[in-house]
């Protein structure tokens, strides 16, 4: 099931899975006072942030975004591709000679 798939259900559900995290006195006492204020226990709002992260995380390697004017140039790249220059040839050489393909 991937993290976009995760229903309330899964997401509320007993947490069942361990995590060990070792933090700073300083770095304690914030998640602590913001976990207070925000009416969760620490492992709560330690979990649900380290959950947020990792959903945004992962998003950003997932996902690219071009501005319009490289929109523009990346889809001209790609209907008009340029010649392989006489340094990417002998890349190409090297590496089929040094790596074996199945």
């Amino acid at each position: 099931m991937s993290a976009s798939d995760d229903t309330p259900k899964d997401i509320d559900a007993r947490a069942s899975e361990p995590m060990t995290l070792d933090v700073t006195p300083h770095i304690k006492q914030t998640i602590q006072r913001a976990a207070a204020l925000s009416g969760v226990d620490d492992s709560v709002f330690t979990m649900n942030a380290a959950y947020q992260s990792a959903l945004a995380t992962i998003a950003a390697h997932e996902r690219t975004s071009l501005a319009a004017a490289d929109h523009a140039v990346f889809f001209e790249a790609l209907d008009n591709p340029a010649q392989p220059t006489e340094q990417l040839k002998r890349a190409f050489a090297r590496h089929k000679s040094r790596v074996l393909s199945k």
